[in-house]
């Protein structure tokens, strides 16, 4: 028998969804280009490990409940589509299989229907007494999770009904027969007005949930497979080079500015918290949220509202944008790969360069980056002094195998200037040639491109770039982490593709050549390490840190609370290291307690910035049983004295 009513309401949902959808892949066909399709083989590898598999959802909070409902729904997929056809064609359905296949397709269907009952009240539960951020709490969620429910539910009521009509043996659906409860003391006309109510219970949960979806952050049901399949496949994430021939508006102004990935990044995010959980902006009591962050972008985008920046509803706030360190915690920890810190990036650029507007502490370091590439305005020259206690030679390729790229910090901060010392004498010791560039020096620029001021670095790296290329540079080491990274990846994109190696990789290296010979002079110390963002979250680098201080301990670093893929920042990143920080507590010092937590004797960085940024925080609470100093002067210490 025809079922006229299902067509029509099948009809009209369909036709809605499709609406709806369209609208959707119209706004995300706004932003602009972007080349996401290329290494396809690996892309689809990827999709099916974090996707499929859901390697990227279990490693987090509660990470299993969803994977569990996520397996639960590819499976009832058929399930509700034999559902749909059945309405449509009443004669089509699993029932035409042989009996054998017939029955245990309906026992997996009952299994895992009560899976997904027990994951939706776990959810639920979760969500009142344990919510990972206390805002997901919301309307929205409870009644999602109660309509998959309630799907269950008429699915058993559905179920039950073909047990007692004898279609079905009760053993193969055992869940679904202990519902026919519900039929208890009902005639026969009671029973099918019953199975009818469960039937069109479920015909219209279904098809209202299928179209609640574009309208809900549970879009993501539908982005999420495309946006792992779309995600950045290289770390770090690089920003990207700005088209100033052509581009009318630099960074980000409107939504349309930001890429097509950016603003399908805004419809796949789950709002799971975990970003929020990470951030040390956020966790610090600053009114950056990355959570939010993207969720503005989606209001903005459905709203079509004029610019992304300012104080209005669907607006992000400068504060926020400024707030960022460009750790990349946010995106390390996503499930579905958004990517949250290259947005702010773009939003900077635009402030930066179109509209001067940005934080006035940052003038004077624009300013010395432009007159005399470096932050503090020192003149080129003195960045020889920091070798005045020992020879080095100007970086000649046929006599010196790596260029020792000091950085700005190495050459002009006081503090560092040891660690740069250290470095060079244990190069010395181990017998590595190596030169650098003296006066001639320029700053990476990794600073300026976090902040925004794309075009003054862009004019530092083509220098920096044909310098290199002029002097024959195969090889770079350098102290720093923000020019590990620019130099090794961000250079890239002027045409530069030679190997850069931070100095702890450098020195592990020679440690197990048996080039460095190890004393125990600090045997009995009790070392803990601050992993860098920029050497470990962005780039990789977490066990030579830990091998070095391994060779002069002879034990393993103790741990601090965050670590390795999960470190928390020192506060400098994003060229943070410029500017003050007003707003809540101090990240430095946040991170300092951390490492006093662990009642370790030294803590060791790895990174100038970190350094400071420890060094302050230790002062700020007036720490005086722990050292802060560098791996390599550390290691210096064990090798040369």
């Amino acid at each position: 028998m025809v079922n006229i009513p299902f067509i029509i309401l099948f009809a009209v949902s369909m036709i809605f969804f499709a609406y709806s959808v369209t609208k959707k892949i119209g706004l995300v066909r706004q932003g602009r280009s972007l080349n996401r399709t290329d290494r396809g083989g690996i892309r689809t590898a990827a999709t099916l490990i974090n996707a499929i598999f859901q390697k990227s959802v279990i490693r987090g909070s509660f990470g299993i409940n969803h994977a569990l409902l996520f397996w639960s729904f590819l499976i009832l997929l058929l399930a509700n589509g034999e559902f749909l056809l059945s309405g449509l064609f009443p004669r089509i359905s699993f029932g035409m299989l042989p009996a054998p296949v017939h029955h245990w397709l309906k026992l997996v269907f009952d299994i895992v229907s009560v899976l997904v009952l027990i994951a939706v009240i776990a959810a639920a539960l979760r969500k009142i007494f344990h919510p990972l951020y206390k805002e997901s709490r919301t309307a929205e969620a409870f009644i999602i999770l109660g309509v998959i429910g309630a799907l269950m539910l008429a699915y058993f009521g559905i179920t039950s009904f073909e047990i007692m009509m004898g279609w079905l043996p009760w053993k193969f659906a055992p869940f679904s027969a202990l519902f026919s409860v519900a039929y208890l003391g009902l005639d026969t006309e009671g029973i099918h007005k019953l199975a009818v109510f469960f039937w069109w219970a479920h015909a219209v949960l279904l098809l209202g949930f299928i179209n609640f979806l574009p309208y809900s952050k549970h879009m993501h049901i539908l982005t999420a497979i495309p946006n792992v399949f779309f995600k950045l496949l290289d770390k770090p994430a690089i920003p990207q080079r700005e088209n100033f021939e052509t581009v009318q508006v630099l960074g980000a102004e409107k939504y349309q500015d930001l890429t097509w990935k950016d603003l399908l990044d805004s419809l796949t995010c789950t709002e799971c918290g975990r970003c929020q959980v990470n951030c040390p902006a956020n966790l610090t009591g600053k009114p950056l949220n990355p959570r939010t962050l993207i969720h503005k972008i989606k209001e903005n985008m459905n709203a079509k509202q004029a610019e992304l920046v300012g104080e209005g509803e669907h607006q992000i706030s400068k504060d926020a944008i400024w707030a960022c360190v460009t750790c990349g915690a946010c995106m390390e920890v996503c499930p579905v790969f958004i990517e949250h810190a290259p947005k702010i990036i773009k939003m900077r650029r635009n402030m930066v360069q179109m509209n001067s507007d940005f934080p006035e502490e940052l003038l004077n370091l624009f300013e010395n980056m432009e007159q005399r590439s470096n932050p503090w305005g020192i003149a080129p020259s003195e960045r020889t002094k920091v070798f005045s206690g020992i020879k080095a030679k100007d970086f000649n390729p046929e006599e010196t195998e790596y260029l020792f790229f000091v950085g700005c910090a190495g050459a002009f901060d006081s503090r560092s200037k040891q660690i740069t010392l250290a470095v060079a004498m244990l190069m010395n010791e181990a017998q590595v040639t190596w030169g650098t560039l003296g006066k001639d020096e320029l700053c990476c620029g990794d600073s300026l491109r976090r902040l925004g001021n794309e075009y003054v670095f862009e004019q530092m790296a083509l220098k920096n770039v044909e310098m290199f290329k002029a002097r024959g540079v195969k090889k770079i080491v350098t102290q720093c982490p923000h020019c590990f990274t620019t130099l090794k990846n961000d250079y890239k994109q002027y045409g530069l593709d030679i190997e850069v190696i931070h100095h702890t990789q450098l020195l592990d290296e020679l440690v197990r050549d048996g080039r460095l010979k190890v004393n125990d002079n600090h045997k009995k110390s009790v070392i803990t390490y601050h992993d860098s963002c920029y050497l470990g979250r962005h780039n990789g680098v977490y066990e030579q840190p830990r091998n070095i201080i391994k060779a002069i301990t002879g034990k393993a670093p103790v741990e601090m609370e965050r670590t390795k893929d999960t470190a928390f920042c020192c506060g400098a990143g994003g060229g943070r290291m410029w500017m003050e920080e007003n707003l809540g507590e101090r990240i430095n010092v946040n991170r300092a307690q951390q490492a006093l937590d662990t009642n370790a004797g030294t803590l060791c960085t790895a990174c100038p910035y970190c350094m400071t940024m420890m060094s302050d925080g230790m002062k700020d609470l007036n720490a005086k049983s722990i050292f802060v100093k560098d791996i390599a002067e550390v290691l210096a210490e064990s090798v040369l004295l």
